[in-house]
């Protein structure tokens, strides 16, 4: 058996015969493709056919509909990777148990990636790691750099999550999400930003860093660590992983900070590495200089809105420069890119409003993004928000209401959890009630139907309907741009 947090790719035997319970999930359908890539014979399964599943099937990846135990005997896997949603009692679990198989799970799997490769960028952090990893993956490719890639929402120019490159270079995210990013190895590590998130896993922010910090004790000692330059939580994460390496003998990778200002660095005592120089906005939409060690300058000009995209570019130069990127390759990734699946798409034009849709269900997130739409040319701003479990909508409650009490109209949708079964008593017309009291403008649907006969009744031509959360509130950005 393997053990799960050694194991590389290289010690499973080419041809071996592999199959992804979940494979129609974001992660496990480009890990999925990866495997194939890397010469393993793939197979899986899903509950319902999906464009994710079809994609695999024309790749030649046997997928079974639904998840019984009768797969597993007509597929003979010789390991099995299943996501942490796949209970214990599911049919293909059990009777993989009674073959002796070996299991992984989906972090484990991904975590033998992190040990294959030569060079592995990590990206990590609370907000911006799709983001972020799509910027670097773009930069190492307009470099000349062949990058294999896995990301956690579709990117056009992959057709899907992943890109199979050479074996010099592994740009992946890196979720903390049930501790998952401590099955990874790093050369490079990017921290965009430390936040309270993921409840059910991590009860208080001390918990948050502390995970952090282990996270980082994985990275390579002649390794990097790119932060941003003024995030405290950072810093405390950085401080309490420095204790760890000096009890232990270990040399601690060179730390390289971020900003957008030319400010000493409060965790270096420094001006930041890099950092973003004379930014406007032009059409809401960012330009700015990137200005490397106080030597090299970079001029930018993002095609996607919000200050918060600023520092992720300025993580993801940071990053990829580390790892052989040219100046004019940031330049041009930077200039080109548009933006991943799902963080501020613009889905096209419904009744002469623009409908963007985002991925923003953390009320820091929600904040970052009405803030960029509002500084795109627009009458007025309608928010349709739908929160992300019943923990987080708990413990954030407060903050959940004071980032959309400002909104000029907000439209919530019932609170969406797919791996819990106790609401805690939390709803989201709880968060509307509140916002209301204290004189704020909000609405709640329990059906969606309603919901869109209320967006028609708000909206007036140049408005922008910012459709806010899970997948389960962004399919209404389909089904108003068909």
């Amino acid at each position: 058996m393997l053990e799960p947090k050694c194991f590389t790719l290289n010690d499973i035997p080419k041809g071996s015969r592999i199959y992804f319970i979940g494979i129609g999930g974001i992660s496990m359908n480009g890990l999925a493709r990866l495997a194939k890539h890397a010469g393993f014979v793939v197979g899986g399964s899903d509950n319902h056919p999906s464009e994710r599943t079809a994609i695999l099937e024309e790749q030649g990846i046997k997928v079974y509909y639904p998840q019984v135990e009768a797969n597993i005997d007509d597929f003979k896997p010789d390991y099995l990777v299943k996501t942490a949603a796949i209970l214990p009692h599911n049919e293909e679990v059990k009777r993989a148990t009674e073959l002796e198989l070996q299991i992984f799970d989906r972090a484990e799997f991904l975590g033998a990636f992190t040990r294959t490769y030569k060079n592995v960028i990590n990206v990590s952090g609370t907000h911006g790691k799709t983001t972020t990893t799509s910027m670097i993956s773009l930069m190492m490719i307009d470099a000349g750099i062949d990058p294999t890639v896995h990301l956690g929402a579709d990117l056009d120019i992959f057709n899907g999550t992943v890109r199979a490159g050479s074996k010099d270079l592994l740009v992946s995210e890196a979720c903390e999400f049930n501790r998952s990013f401590l099955n990874f190895s790093s050369t490079t590590a990017v921290i965009t930003n430390i936040d309270h998130d993921h409840v059910d896993c991590y009860p208080t922010i001390d918990d948050v860093i502390d995970v952090f910090a282990r996270f980082i004790r994985l990275v390579d000692d002649d390794g990097y660590i790119v932060v941003s330059g003024h995030d405290k939580n950072t810093a405390r994460a950085l401080v309490e992983a420095k204790e760890y390496f000096i009890k232990t003998g270990r040399t601690f990778p060179q730390v390289v900070t971020c900003a957008c200002d030319s400010e000493v660095c409060e965790m270096t005592g420094r001006k930041a590495d890099f950092v973003a120089e004379n930014i406007v906005f032009n059409n809401g939409l960012p330009e700015f200089d990137i200005v490397i060690n106080d030597k090299e300058r970079i001029s930018v000009k993002l095609n996607i809105p919000g200050s918060h995209n600023i520092a992720n570019a300025l993580n993801a130069a940071a990053a990829a420069y580390l790892n052989g990127a040219t100046p004019e390759a940031i330049m041009n990734a930077l200039n080109c890119f548009g933006g991943a699946d799902g963080r501020y798409t613009v889905k096209g034009q419904y009744k002469g409003c623009e409908v963007v849709v985002d991925y923003a269900h953390h009320p820091t997130a929600a904040r970052a993004t009405i803030e960029a739409a509002s500084n795109m040319p627009h009458n007025n701003i309608l928010v349709v928000f739908q929160p992300l479990t019943f923990n987080r909508t708990k413990l954030l409650f407060e903050d959940y209401v004071t980032s959309l009490l400002p909104c000029r109209k907000v439209l919530f949708s019932e609170i969406f959890s797919d791996r819990e079964s106790d609401t805690l008593g939390m709803s989201s017309k709880m968060i509307s009630d509140e916002i209301n009291k204290r004189g704020g403008n909000a609405e709640f649907y329990a059906d969606k139907e309603e919901l869109k006969k209320r967006i028609d009744e708000l909206i007036n031509p140049g408005d922008i309907i910012l459709i806010l959360g899970p997948e389960d509130i962004r399919e209404l950005g389909d089904e108003l741009c068909p």
